[in-house]
């Protein structure tokens, strides 16, 4: 409906402009939807933007492509000129009835564009290294970027899912030091205390096994987790792993097992990945050697203190940043540069990192970089999320990361069940804390829970159907209804809110912020289920064979747009509950 009126509008600013003397750009057609429903359907503001180039008042101008526009073949009502030189649209009722007409030919694919055919997107997310398991955070941004992904895919894109991960390091020889320390533990063993333990100083161990202190490494990772790999390596081999060191197999056989369980849980979430890239492959390939020499070419390397450093200030940053530490330990972000560096070479029109908060200081020196090396780095887009807290019975849920005593993302879909946990991810605006409400997740009752809610709109939709069936009532082809029975006004509103949908997609891929559909599924069902709990005023089937049909057709259109926004939120669309 308004690429339609779009088209017209445009059309009426080319007859209107190519009357005027001289050569004036059309300007863009921006049309929105007043806060008032008296303004109208529909509020544009180009006669004003015309104004100061063609030296013209702007009610002038509006007034010129008042006329012109007419009723726009019949889809216009009424067109007005308000206040300094708004046009307000107000479209004819049988515009919005032959919408339901569209939505049944579309089906399911209502709101699917081409708007990014040709173009290639990549979506980084979640890329948590194989330490532990996925915790809410991690979850929270599993949801995220799969459902940009989802966007991106329905406006035409075509969309890469990657996972980056790094299963070496420092935090990979402490996680098998850990794993280690577990095992000893199980035996009745312990190492011998580190020398700073001994001597007094800080400790580096934290538990003991009769008495005596076991070398559990400074910063380890305590999670219950470590505990049932090292028990599964005992009931496995037995003691003979008494001599090996926590860097060799206890290091291996902890990143094996977490990496299934971490994929494990993807999959569980409907979440597939196209691309697993580790940051070992850019020591390998010499990457990282190559940033660092491209970079120091560029007169942006310098060494100090030991360290090697980028001089960020160089490229407008507040601070320098050390790349390779005295030790000659890369710090994280020179490997990030590196992997970036890479995504540009592999021909991609845009990159969406999806990442927490605590790694949004990181992106400005890895975007900078980008551009100190020669791509463009208006390509590089940063998704930022905040965290996300737990809450039940009005309090807030202990949660500690580094004690292992938080509530992983399989422990909470377990309690509330795949859907319900991507619909409550989703349903927040990423920059913003998310709050995740345990008590109205387990609840399963569909007026209270939104998840359910929206689901509960489309499983009536199969039940009005069987009905149907039973009466010996088939649903309507997409030209066999007569649009014209939908005049109650409840009913023209269930209408425009379903012609939203298609602008909000795009809307919605555009700015990479999926929760605008939760909202909008909300906004429908808080329509749709009224309506159709209406039975008296909103009976579907009766007597009355065209209102029957036109009424099960509006059925029909809501089912398409129920289940395709759902669909690109990753959540069920059931038949029944």
């Amino acid at each position: 409906m308004k690429e339609a009126l779009t088209r017209h509008i445009e059309a009426a600013l080319d007859d209107f402009l190519g009357s005027q003397s001289g050569s004036v750009e059309r300007p863009a057609v921006a049309l929105e939807v007043p806060r008032q429903t008296e303004h109208g359907d529909f509020s544009c503001n180009v006669a004003m933007l015309l104004a100061k180039p063609l030296e013209t008042r702007p009610r002038e101008i509006a007034e010129a492509l008042k006329v012109r526009l007419a009723d726009a073949d019949g889809l216009l009502e009424a067109v007005e000129v308000a206040g300094p030189g708004f046009l307000n649209f107000r479209l004819r009722q049988a515009s919005w009835q032959g919408l339901v007409h569209e939505i049944l030919r579309a089906g399911r694919r209502y709101g699917t564009t081409e708007t990014g055919a040709g173009e290639s997107v990549q979506v980084e997310f979640v890329s948590a290294n194989p330490t532990g398991p996925l915790s809410t955070g991690h979850g929270r941004q599993a949801i995220l970027g799969d459902c940009i992904a989802r966007l991106l895919d329905r406006v035409g894109y075509q969309v890469t899912r990657e996972y980056y991960f790094n299963d070496g390091g420092r935090q990979m020889r402490v996680l098998g030091e850990s794993v280690k320390a577990r095992y000893l533990e199980e035996l009745g063993r312990s190492a011998p205390p580190p020398p700073e333990a001994l001597s007094g100083g800080e400790s580096a161990w934290r538990d003991s096994v009769d008495g005596l202190p076991v070398a559990f490494p400074k910063d380890g990772y305590q999670g219950e987790y470590i505990r049932d790999i090292a028990k599964k390596l005992l009931a496995d081999r037995g003691e003979s792993l008494v001599e090996e060191p926590g860097e060799g197999l206890f290091r291996e056989a902890a990143q094996q097992a977490i990496f299934e369980e971490i994929t494990g849980t993807l999959e569980t979430l409907g979440i597939e990945f196209d691309v697993y890239w580790n940051e070992k492959t850019l020591y390998e390939d010499g990457k990282i050697d190559d940033v660092v020499a491209d970079l120091r070419s560029r007169g942006l390397v310098y060494e100090k203190e030991g360290a090697v450093w980028l001089a960020a200030t160089e490229l407008g940053l507040d601070r320098d940043r050390v790349i390779v530490k005295r030790t000659g330990e890369p710090t994280y972000l020179l490997p990030d540069i590196a992997y970036h560096r890479e995504k540009f070479a592999r021909g991609f029109s845009c990159i969406v990192d999806v990442q927490g908060a605590d790694h949004v200081e990181q992106f400005p020196f890895v975007r900078e970089a980008m551009r100190a090396l020669d791509l463009d780095a208006s390509r590089l887009e940063l998704v930022m999320h905040q965290f996300v807290t737990i809450t039940s019975q009005g309090e807030k849920v202990k949660q500690s990361t580094r004690k292992a005593t938080f509530i992983t993302v399989d422990e909470l879909v377990e309690q509330v069940g795949q859907d319900v946990f991507r619909f409550f991810m989703i349903e927040r605006k990423p920059e913003g804390h998310l709050d995740f409400d345990l008590d109205l997740a387990r609840d399963q009752n569909w007026r209270k829970n939104p998840a359910y809610y929206v689901q509960y709109g489309h499983a009536r939709t199969y039940g009005i159907e069987r009905k149907a069936a039973e009466a010996g009532v088939s649903m309507p082809q997409p030209e066999a209804f007569d649009a014209g029975r939908l005049d109650l006004p409840e009913e023209i509103e269930l209408v425009r809110k379903l012609g939203e949908f298609p602008e909000l997609v795009e809307r919605a891929a555009e700015t990479r912020e999926p929760h605008h559909i939760a909202y909008f599924l909300r906004d429908l069902a808080g329509l749709w289920n009224p309506y159709i709990q209406d039975g008296q005023r909103h009976r579907v089937l009766s007597e009355d064979v065209d209102l029957t049909a036109a009424r099960l057709a509006l059925v029909m259109a809501v089912r398409h747009v129920l289940a395709a926004g759902l669909d690109i939120l990753g959540v069920s669309a059931p038949e029944s509950m």
